[in-house]
């Protein structure tokens, strides 16, 4: 897993299927201390729109974090949230985390 720019931090995922989607669980690490944990609900409709062709949003998740790590502190990240919130608080989410 590569480390974000300038930094030893990593999203680690994992995620679990549930009846409406996927259950992850995302530690960020800081080398091989965990920093913060959290705990992100993925319907299947998100990932149908954000990263269409994958059966499973590890990938997505792993990078949606990326994208917030880029803006913001593990602290400042919600602890439990439904990931389409991210573009409620960053606005070009979307556009920057969508695969065509």
């Amino acid at each position: 897993m590569p480390a974000l720019p300038g930094s030893d931090v990593t999203p680690d995922v994992r995620c679990v299927a549930t009846s409406d989607g996927w259950s992850c669980q995302v530690a960020i690490r800081d080398g091989e201390a965990v920093v913060s944990s959290h705990s992100v609900a993925v319907s299947r409709a998100d990932l149908a729109r954000l990263d269409p062709g994958p059966t499973a949003p590890d990938d997505l998740v792993r990078r949606s974090f990326e994208f917030l790590l880029e803006r913001e502190p593990p602290s400042s990240i919600l602890s439990t949230f439904e990931l389409s919130v991210i573009g409620r608080y960053f606005p070009g989410y979307e556009a920057d985390i969508r695969r065509p």
